[in-house]
């Protein structure tokens, strides 16, 4: 049963003792901060479980958001699954095939990622970002909802790398505006990395070989708008045949077959922590730009530099 205070704050009645209590945390606290602080879901993620009907203290469903537990006595669950303090945040990886919707349930009930990770061992688990229904590779997914919106904010600028397979044959020169920055109809891009790669780096798309007529392409960008990739390229006049994620702020799709999952290492998880890294072709295309200013101020600072000072006209203008 439940009890209501002068204030307005639910408590529940009738706890459970539990065995490994937690005596850093506070006896008593709010039902969504407990959960959050477990690792279930964000606060905000947290209070939609509770609404909806998915959170029972001492088996008592708890819907209202100013119910308190003591986490030292009460017995929480979230969708039949215990909650406890100490089990912390879960973060994994998918592989995501053709054919899903990022979306944790469809109202429609078409396919969705959901059905292809473990949220019934993991209560509150959901995807960060998104990718198309058509578009295959690496989605995170975790019950952080605090380092969820910090890789997906805008101003974190996380690498991620794209592969795709587009119609027509395509040049490296013909990727130019991408590396400038091209406009789209909802504004100019940021200049992107990119580079046309072979049949054996492109086998994510091009499982059968890149047919003529097609070319792949690797497309690594810090933004995360829709469909962002496709109408890059769409802009450049070679529409995506196959699209697939390779790299999400420095983690790879290492040993996970497609349509399967596995939880993240520690270091990986600190990776996203410290807010990814970049990939080769990212760091290689910076130490390039850092070693192409280098020599330019050796050029223009000669007196500075191992260069030889200029004295007279003809050599400075014309040497």
């Amino acid at each position: 049963m439940t009890r209501t205070n002068e204030v307005g704050e639910t408590r529940v009645v009738g706890a459970v003792p539990a065995t490994d209590a937690q005596p850093v945390y506070p006896h008593t606290m709010r039902l969504q901060r407990f959960l959050a602080r477990a690792g279930v879901a964000s606060r905000r993620g947290s209070e939609d479980l509770m609404t909806a009907g998915r959170v029972t203290v001492n088996g008592q469903v708890a819907t209202e958001l100013g119910t308190k537990v003591d986490v030292d006595r009460d017995h929480i669950e979230v969708d039949g699954m215990p909650v406890k303090l100490n089990q912390g945040a879960v973060y994994l990886m998918l592989y995501k095939p053709t054919g899903y919707l990022t979306t944790m349930s469809d109202p429609q009930e078409r396919p969705c990622v959901a059905d292809l990770v473990p949220r019934d061992r993991y209560p509150g688990l959901f995807p960060v970002g998104r990718l198309d229904r058509d578009t295959t590779g690496l989605l995170l997914f975790t019950t952080d909802g605090d380092l969820s919106q910090d890789l997906l904010h805008p101003s974190k600028h996380v690498y991620k790398t794209y592969q795709a397979l587009v119609d027509g044959h395509l040049t490296d020169r013909d990727l130019g505006p991408l590396r400038r920055g091209i406009e789209l109809d909802d504004g100019l891009c940021q200049p992107a990395i990119c580079r046309v790669i072979n049949a054996r780096e492109a086998e994510a798309v091009a499982p059968q070989g890149v047919k003529p007529g097609t070319t792949a392409v690797e497309v690594i960008i810090r933004e995360g708008r829709k469909n962002q990739v496709k109408r890059m390229l769409s802009k450049i006049h070679h529409p995506v045949i196959r699209l697939h994620r390779c790299n999400f702020a420095g983690l790879e799709l290492e040993g996970v077959a497609k349509g399967s999952w596995r939880e993240l290492t520690d270091r990986e998880v600190q990776i996203l922590k410290a807010g990814g890294i970049p990939p080769k072709q990212a760091v290689g295309k910076r130490a390039g730009a850092a070693a192409t200013n280098a020599a330019t101020r050796t050029r223009h600072h000669g007196s500075h530099g191992s260069a030889p000072k200029r004295n007279t006209y003809r050599e400075r203008y014309t040497g």
